[in-house]
């Protein structure tokens, strides 16, 4: 059985970064595992700009984000695999895997990073009444039809979903020359960033229906029309609110699924609410040299906070790696009270931590003239004044350890959203 200090799954932008932070962190038995034919996963179809403001402070297009960090690890002679396929993970970190030039192997590692990333909620779980035409396609995968493939999925076309992939593929299909007629959200709020709505839906003239959902489909051999209708506060479709759209393509983006069940399988703690594991400040799972980043933890609305993060991960198996696995004491719990759906990380061994600890979070509704504010049990000590929080943007805060060093002991450390009185 081969030996491997540090084994990546995912060879996407959180699997790129992590494995270039743990080889500048000193470590030089490194291997990334990646199931498709190229590294830089989801990115290489993403052709849009947007890219890399934040880490490189310039604008870039998916695949170039991705081309940097391909380009670092090349450079830094990290081993790779490609069109291998991970099928098992064990407690005690043998990685079998599979491809068509070895077969079945098996990988005994030290450490593990998890960055598989997600994939989109398919049709089957979002319970849409009709038959099963020709033409429903999720988001990304209409995405990579037109950009890689260079196939046209349709020309009259409804969203149902307002996600950013959903609200990137209104306009893509528009710049192609379909005529995308509605995009319907289910919640009374927009899934996606604020910046594409302007700039996808606003600046071509789509209308976005919140509030709404599919209820029919018609069209047996292929998608022939639509009927949306509007939901109440409980999102059933109230009657006499229908409106019908004739259609030949319907795009699904409702929604994304971090790819945990490797992490499952190994006995990884997932977290209900995010359906990522649950990690500790140095972004490590229950299992010891098990570590999560990118969109396998939690979802992210910039790629710049997943290499930031993973980057992190790379960082701590790397001093795992060196320091051997630790008896970590003394977990504080970090609670997510109110509007705050969860926080990544989940608990805080405050001897562990660096000198600041970036914890980030999503809400559960629109928010507006609001505090993020963090307690040490009943202290406030952070109060931050935001004009608004969404769901579709993600929020962080930054904690210090010394402020955490100086209220010792702490029972937990709550983190909520809290209006003005």
């Amino acid at each position: 059985m081969r030996q491997c200090d540090v084994m990546i799954v995912g060879g996407g932008p959180a699997g790129l970064a992590a494995a270039a932070a743990a080889r500048e962190s000193g470590v030089e038995d490194i291997l990334i595992i990646e199931r498709d034919n190229g590294l830089g996963g989801i990115l290489n179809q993403c052709i849009h700009n947007g890219f890399g403001l934040h880490t490189f402070k310039e604008e870039l297009t998916g695949p170039e984000y991705a081309q940097r960090y391909i380009d670092k690890v090349l450079e830094l002679g990290i081993p790779y695999e490609t069109e291998t396929m991970v099928l098992d993970i064990s407690e005690d970190k043998v990685v079998t895997l599979l491809n068509k030039d070895e077969g079945l192997t098996e990988i005994q590692a030290k450490s593990v990073i998890l960055a598989m990333g997600c994939r989109e909620r398919p049709r089957g779980a979002l319970n849409i009444p009709g038959y099963r035409p020709a033409g429903i396609y999720s988001a990304g995968t209409a995405q990579r039809l037109v950009n890689i493939e260079g196939f046209m999925p349709g020309r009259e076309v409804v969203i149902l979903g307002s996600g950013d992939i959903g609200l990137i593929m209104a306009r893509r299909m528009t710049l192609e020359g379909a005529k995308v007629k509605v995009v319907a959200e289910l919640m009374p709020y927009s899934g996606g960033l604020k910046r594409n709505i302007v700039q996808c839906l606003n600046d071509f003239d789509i209308p976005l229906k919140l509030s709404h959902t599919v209820v029919d489909i018609k069209g047996r051999e292929r998608v022939e029309g639509i009927t949306i209708a509007e939901v109440d506060s409980t999102g059933r479709p109230i009657p006499g609110t229908e409106e019908e759209y004739t259609c030949d393509t319907l795009l699904l983006s409702c929604g994304l699924i971090p790819e945990n069940e490797l992490s499952r399988g190994m006995g990884v703690e997932l977290n209900p609410i995010t359906n990522g594991p649950v990690v500790d400040e140095s972004l490590e799972t229950n299992i010891p040299g098990v570590f999560a980043c990118g969109n396998v933890l939690h979802v992210h609305d910039l790629v710049d906070y997943v290499s930031e993060e993973a980057a992190m991960a790379g960082r701590h198996a790397a001093d795992y790696i060196r320091r051997g696995e630790e008896e970590k004491k003394g977990a504080v719990p970090m609670v997510a009270q109110g509007d705050v759906r969860y926080t990544v990380p989940s608990s805080v061994h405050v001897e562990h931590m660096q000198e600041k600890m970036t914890v980030r979070f999503r809400v559960g509704r629109i928010v507006k003239n609001c505090y993020v504010s963090v307690y040490l049990d009943d202290e406030r000590i952070i109060h931050k004044k935001r004009p608004v929080v969404a769901p579709g943007e993600m929020e962080e805060v930054v904690l210090k350890r010394e402020v955490l060093e100086q209220h010792q002991p702490i029972g937990k450390i709550i983190v909520k959203i809290e209006e003005e009185s």
